[in-house]
């Protein structure tokens, strides 16, 4: 099958175009010809667009100014509380209770806790290691030397040397 070419002037269907052997000649539209030659105006209240201000029209926009942010919060993923049984809390308590008696010995502890998340249901589990400066029994909570404040409700987990010994 044999593909033959369509004449120009049919392709274009354009009315103001002329072939002749092969050149192309537009016909040309005389009315702005009143203005043509005129200089371009140039304003004498405002000063002209640094370049650096027009291309910022053209910057891209974003509609949906934090949107973003939104979807990436919503895809992070927070863990669930685990809740220890008493057997564990007695566990645990015997463990503070034996660095209560050992904390002038200054022993190297690591803990596991719990840290609620501030902005959505859920959080994480973090192990910090370092050497006890205070157990507060009033306040619940465990003040290592650089100052890490552990809440007690919240720990899963302690180990330490002092324990084997």
């Amino acid at each position: 099958m044999k593909k033959v070419a369509k004449p120009l002037k049919e392709m274009l269907k354009l009315e103001d175009i002329e072939v002749k052997k092969g050149e192309c000649k537009m016909q040309y539209d005389h009315s702005y010809d009143d203005i043509i030659n005129h200089p371009h105006y140039k304003s004498k209240k405002h000063p002209p667009m640094s370049l650096y201000a027009r291309s910022a029209q053209f910057a891209p926009f974003a509609a949906l100014t934090g949107y973003e942010d939104a979807v990436k919060e919503t895809a992070r993923e927070t863990g669930v509380r685990i809740e220890i049984d008493e057997e564990m809390k007695s566990i645990l308590d015997s463990k503070i209770q034996l660095l209560t008696e050992k904390i002038k010995q200054k022993p190297e502890v690591t803990f596991t806790y719990f840290i609620p998340d501030l902005r959505k249901e859920g959080g994480d589990y973090v192990s910090v290691s370092g050497i006890i400066k205070k157990i507060d029994m009033y306040e619940q909570k465990i003040i290592l030397l650089d100052k890490t404040e552990i809440p007690i409700n919240d720990v899963i987990d302690i180990s330490s040397e002092a324990f084997k010994k």
